[in-house]
């Protein structure tokens, strides 16, 4: 195969809305979307515009360099990107068809989840006031850092940075950065998808055993034959080449986690409390334990907020130019979509914790449901609930698992200077699929960790964002923006090392942690 160089100049033809050419991807798709009528008919003005072929045609070749070279330094001035080709080879960066409301699909799928359902564990611990600060401090420090990312995606001109490592290689240096972003993030990817595998299995054995019923003859499933179930069928979906063509997958799971979170503190709150109930806060044995546990529950309210590793890569989906950057539809759908995660976060941390107290299994308000009230509870009511966690699983584990098809593939690319074959794609998918599936059953506990899980993923959320807010945009030294992000940043690391003892103290004590959840027979 001919070599193709490393970078090349893309220019921008006279219409305001097109953006870089056409090329076809290893899954058939064309990258970006081809421009429409009505663009191709405008005639608004580009600093490019009257360098066309037909007005170059007449003139002589050393007046037409001149004017070539003219135009290159236009578009350079117009801030126009410099693409690697490789790019159009990976998932990621595959097909640049995104828009706002493909932005709101995957960032309601990335944010809202079964680690919605573990925040009134946390508030067992935290109780009423320090909980529902703790919950409203997290979500609005996130949301800033969010926004933080979405401008940052094309803060230098003329490069995009379309995934979380390449942004901390910007800010930090390359071999800096690499180790700052690759491990949190491949770590938050790999293991969410593992506690989904173990999440998923589980909730499909609880399905099953409620529309069984006590006098189902069959042999059951094993849990461990249930986890091969759920990964046999993330599999499947995973065949889907980029991004973009989950998109559909992320509105299930988008609608799905949204109707079962309503769902489970709606049917919680319209049951009779357990009479044994109390709002305080569990103390345990020794104050260290006490303040570790503290700890641990901060970790889930950290986890609850994980997805920001994604936003980098939602946003490379999305075609972009000068006068139409790619941060002005993904703010748009940001915004619509964490209007949605606070009306699912919110209610089902204040709506479980009164429903159940300190009585909170350390499974969450599913196990809840399932050991309090699952004979006061319609069975078909109880099994679609259980069925809609499943299918967000599903959804979820696509989008979590996208960046490490990217890096699979970027590896092999990077060798090969050619696309990934569909056999040596779906290998990658299928390969990675059974290591979460072998790893959830070599380490089973992964579903109860949120407090470590959210710990040593932290920075990636609350700390790095602000680091490379003031190392790209380099606000005056000594102002507001510069004091206000250096603190949240160091506050974020500082959290980050607490949350992550809190959870491994946790697990040294997770039967201490058992006795006292130990729900009433």
């Amino acid at each position: 195969m001919e070599e193709r160089p490393e970078t090349e100049l893309i220019s921008i033809p006279a219409t305001p809305r097109a953006s870089t050419p056409e090329i076809l991807t290893p899954s058939g798709q064309r990258s970006p979307r081809p421009a429409s009528k009505e663009a191709k008919s405008s005639t608004a003005w580009t600093p490019t515009s009257f360098i066309s072929p037909r007005f170059l045609s007449p003139i002589g070749t050393p007046m037409k360099r001149v004017l070539v070279n003219m135009k290159g330094y236009l578009e350079e001035v117009g801030h126009l990107t410099k693409l690697n080709p490789q790019d159009a080879w990976l998932p990621i960066t595959e097909s640049r068809n995104g828009n706002a409301h493909y932005a709101a699909f995957h960032n309601l799928n990335a944010g809202v989840g079964f680690q919605a359902l573990l925040l009134p564990v946390a508030f067992a611990f935290l109780g009423w006031s320090w909980g529902i600060l703790s919950l409203t401090i997290a979500y609005c420090w996130q949301l800033y850092t969010l926004w933080v990312l979405v401008q940052l995606h094309e803060a230098v001109p003329g490069k995009r940075y379309n995934r979380y490592v390449e942004l901390a290689q910007a800010a930090f240096g390359e071999r800096l950065g690499v180790w700052l972003a690759l491990f949190p993030t491949v770590y938050l990817s790999a293991g969410t998808a593992t506690a989904l595998i173990l999440i998923g299995g589980e909730t499909m054995k609880m399905f099953f055993q409620i529309v069984c019923g006590p006098l189902c003859t069959s042999n059951p499933l094993t849990t461990v034959e249930w986890y091969l179930v759920f990964t046999s069928l993330c599999i499947v979906l995973s065949q889907l080449p980029n991004l973009n063509s989950i998109a559909g997958l992320s509105l299930i799971g988008a609608v799905t986690a949204i109707t079962y979170s309503t769902m489970v503190w709606v049917l919680s709150v319209s049951q009779q409390r357990p009479p044994p109930i109390s709002y305080e806060p569990l103390q345990l044995p020794s104050s260290p334990a006490t303040a570790f546990s503290i700890l641990n529950a901060l970790g889930i309210i950290a986890f609850a907020f994980r997805g920001h590793n994604l936003a980098m890569e939602i946003q490379a989906t999305m075609p972009s130019t000068f006068k139409h950057p790619a941060h002005v539809p993904m703010w748009r759908g940001a915004k619509v979509a964490y209007v949605f995660i606070a009306m699912c976060l919110f209610p089902v941390a204040i709506g479980g914790f009164w429903a159940y107290g300190n009585l909170m299994p350390s499974g969450g308000m599913l196990s809840a449901l399932f050991a309090f009230h699952s004979h006061d509870i319609p069975r078909g009511l109880l099994a679609l609930t259980f069925l809609l966690v499943v299918f967000n699983c599903l959804s979820s584990f696509q989008i979590y698992s996208m960046p490490v098809f990217d890096s699979f593939e970027a590896s092999y690319t990077s060798r090969t200077n050619r696309p990934c074959s569909i056999w040596v794609r779906s290998g990658f998918r299928v390969f990675y699929g059974f290591i979460s599936f072998f790893i959830g059953v070599a380490l089973p506990f992964l579903s109860s960790l949120a407090g470590l899980l959210g710990g040593i993923t932290l920075p990636v959320t609350f700390a790095y964002p602000c680091f490379m807010w003031v190392l790209i945009k380099k606000p005056p030294k000594y102002s507001f923006n510069w004091y206000f992000n250096w603190i949240l940043g160091w506050l974020g690391i500082a959290f980050s090392l607490a949350f992550s003892i809190g959870g491994i103290y946790s697990m040294v004590i997770n039967g201490l942690k058992l006795k006292f959840f130990k729900p009433p027979n």
